[in-house]
């Protein structure tokens, strides 16, 4: 084995061995932590449940997307760790996501592209 990499042949960067380490590990963690979100109040508690399991879908997209250089498969990353879930708690966790992204305008921000009838 050689430390150098043929002609013509890129050597993977050691941050594509430390996403591929953390996509593996969310993706783990990821459906406990969406099941834990059911009935979480985010309004009056901070960094409660719902929080975390979004947060831990947001590093699991980016270290999925990172380690095959492709936000599509960051995506289908999330997707999985959603089946596993359960619904009832994919739904609350589904509501938090819209509720944050109303209470951060993004009604207003797409709103210009889209044809809606008034």
């Amino acid at each position: 084995m050689s430390l150098f990499p043929k002609k013509g042949v890129v050597k993977r960067s050691a941050d594509d061995f430390a996403a591929a380490e953390d996509a593996g590990r969310l993706a783990n963690q990821a459906p406990a932590a969406i099941d834990e979100a059911a009935d979480a109040d985010w309004y009056h508690e901070h960094g409660n449940n719902a929080d975390r399991a979004a947060y831990v879908l947001c590093r699991l997209r980016r270290a999925r997307a990172g380690e095959r250089q492709s936000p599509a498969a960051g995506d289908e990353a999330v997707r999985a760790a959603l089946s596993q879930a359960d619904a009832a708690a994919v739904i609350w966790v589904a509501s938090r996501a819209i509720s944050f992204m109303d209470e951060n305008a993004f009604p207003e921000a797409v709103e210009p592209w889209l044809e809606l009838e008034r």
